[in-house]
């Protein structure tokens, strides 16, 4: 029986950089593509970060019940939703997987696939540092949204407290200053929770 590795942390923490990077390390690890209503970002494509889809295509998922967890973020541009959908991507029987998640989302992939099955890898970087990588990553956007930024960067100090990070069971944190140190640190403990 597979496990599901979460990859957790706060915006602009490096978390895309790590997942990507474990992905190319370790090819054995089959993924999970989460869906999303917020708009695609520039030289993104449907079906690799995201499934692209509408309110409508997620109130469909629930009435069939592969609904498994789903977030609602009030945003500058209107509200973005984020959703895991029971839709095949994975079958434990054919090993682990890696994903992206949150807190919230983490504490019920535990209740829907079993504690057992989900380990949590939460990345962390020093505030500072995180703002500076997100105004520097939405200066390259063709229409950037500092406002976002902004309201994100503020969400993060709830959405990732203390209690709400203890009360979801998070207790694996990974310093992300150096990225090949934090990715190793990573590898090691998986390797050792499969011994």
């Amino acid at each position: 029986m597979g496990r599901i590795y979460c990859i957790m942390g706060r915006s602009a923490s490096g978390k895309d950089t790590v997942y990507k990077e474990l992905r190319k390390r370790l090819p054995g690890l089959r993924s999970y593509v989460m869906y999303s209503t917020r708009p695609m970002r520039d030289g993104e494509k449907d079906g690799a970060a995201y499934h692209f889809v509408t309110e409508e295509e997620l109130s469909r998922f629930e009435r069939e019940g592969k609904l498994i967890e789903k977030r609602v973020y009030m945003t500058v541009q209107g509200p973005w939703s984020y959703a895991t959908v029971d839709d095949g991507q994975i079958d434990l029987e054919l090993g682990d997987y890696l994903m992206l998640a949150t807190p919230e989302a983490f504490v019920k992939l535990k209740a829907y696939f079993g504690e057992d099955r989900l380990r949590d890898i939460f990345i962390e970087i020093p505030d500072g540092e995180r703002l500076l990588r997100a105004v520097n990553r939405e200066m390259h956007e063709k229409r950037p949204d500092y406002a976002e930024v902004c309201r994100r960067f503020l969400a993060d100090r709830e959405d990732f407290s203390e209690e709400k990070l203890r009360a979801a069971g998070i207790s694996r944190r990974y310093l992300n200053e150096d990225l090949e140190s934090c990715v190793s640190e990573i590898i090691r403990d998986m390797e050792h929770d499969r011994i």
